[in-house]
């Protein structure tokens, strides 16, 4: 007889709300969240340990249902509202925020790829337990396999970095099928025996995202956790990859607009004028003003091609089954450009927040240090040389990069 993990057993103690029933209500949620996030976000960065806390937080405020239909009592909100609450969170806590929207890409493949038995299965539950879906798809790991074991699959094999899988309710897994050579997508709960968290996550930023290893011993895949193959969803299933590199530059967004909050607080109470620049304060140097000055010109820039990179995300989500490749294409390409434009600005914005609070600012009492050392680790996940050369392919010869699972 088959068997399964029931579902419904993962998920914390933590309550969980109500998704929030419009815009207005998920933002108000997600300034909240980073709200209470921001009191101690250098404390527990420095901590390091896993966001079972941080989640609770997410699921008590009624975020991660955002996206998930109605039907199986989600929000049935828009990608361009869950690109918002992310940008929120993110200028407060980096790894939060990145944990939310892996999450909302992992999770939306209840759409692209489940069928309705799936979608029901997996999407009921998690809807209303507010589940975290965490993922172990990196591509660029050798592949892990399912092997067939009656009318399911063992799985096996371990994934370098599994983002959101150590305190994620259930991860979506991504194996190759031995009996059919065919990619698939199946669903672990997180207490599924054989699954095994590495808790080796020690990296330069993004110390709360629980990106670790981890290693699958044989963990039995029932027929009802398979979700399906990628390969099977055309255009709109492609989607999952615009998707989540919208996801990047917003997340990239809100951690600059953090970084330049926090500094200009500091310039506002504590920097000094420097001793040639003649004036009464900081906040009248002219050269401190001009470097403001660049850097949030170039940020309401990048928000504004952010927010039409979310309006697209809407239209093209909204064609479903009717969305060609060529849209999809387009798409994808103006997703590239708010990914470029975003990682520079990062990178540059949140080094030269020094530049504008002084020396003094080194301080590690003061923690301006972690908004660098987040983008710049996450800005490394693909390299935006090749999301560049992209953009400059398409507007040169009006190409369109081929689906992976990184375009």
């Amino acid at each position: 007889m088959t068997t399964t993990t029931d579902p419904t057993t993962t998920a914390d103690a933590t309550a969980a709300g109500p998704v929030p029933g419009d815009a207005g209500a998920a933002l108000a949620a997600a300034r909240g969240v980073a709200a209470r996030l921001a009191e101690d976000a250098l404390e527990r960065d420095r901590a390091g340990a896993e966001p079972f806390a941080e989640a609770g937080l997410l699921r008590a405020a009624g975020l991660p249902a955002l996206l998930l239909p109605r039907g199986v009592g989600g929000g049935g909100h828009p990608w361009s509202l869950a690109l918002e609450v992310v940008r929120e969170l993110a200028t407060a806590d980096g790894s939060i925020a990145q944990l939310l929207a892996y999450h909302y890409v992992n999770a939306h493949n209840l759409v692209w790829v489940a069928d309705d038995a799936g979608r029901r299965r997996w999407g009921v539950p998690s809807a209303r337990e507010q589940w975290l879906w965490g993922d172990a798809v990196n591509p660029v790991d050798p592949d892990l396999q399912l092997v067939r074991d009656g009318d399911g699959y063992l799985l096996r094999g371990t994934k370098s970095f599994a983002t959101g899988a150590s305190t994620g309710d259930v991860t979506v897994v991504g194996g190759v099928a031995d009996d059919t050579g065919r990619g698939l997508l199946v669903v672990v709960p997180r207490e599924a025996p054989g699954f095994v968290k590495g808790g080796d996550w020690d990296n330069l930023g993004q110390r709360l995202s629980a990106s670790g290893s981890v290693r699958f011993d044989d963990v039995r895949i029932a027929p009802d956790a398979v979700l399906g193959s990628p390969e099977d969803g055309g255009p709109f299933g492609s989607l999952v990859t615009p998707a989540i590199q919208a996801a990047f530059g917003h997340f990239y967004l809100g951690v600059t607009r953090g970084a330049l909050e926090t500094a200009a607080a500091y310039t506002r109470t504590t920097s000094r004028p420097w001793l040639l620049s003649d004036v009464p304060e900081a906040t009248r140097d002219p050269y401190v003003l001009a470097t403001y000055g660049r850097l949030v010109a170039r940020l309401r820039a990048a928000e504004a091609l952010g927010r039409s990179v979310g309006a697209a995300l809407d239209e093209a989500h909204a064609r479903g089954e009717d969305l060609t490749w060529h849209e999809r294409g387009e798409v994808a390409e103006e997703i590239a450009a708010l990914k470029v434009v975003s990682s520079d600005l990062a990178v540059e914005a949140t080094s030269a927040v020094f530049e504008v609070t002084g020396a003094r600012a080194t301080g590690n009492r003061y923690g301006f240090d972690r908004f660098w050392r987040n983008v710049r680790t996450h800005t490394l996940h693909d390299p935006v040389q090749y999301k560049a050369r992209e953009v400059g392919d398409h507007f040169l010869n009006g190409t369109h990069p081929p689906f992976t699972l990184y375009t």
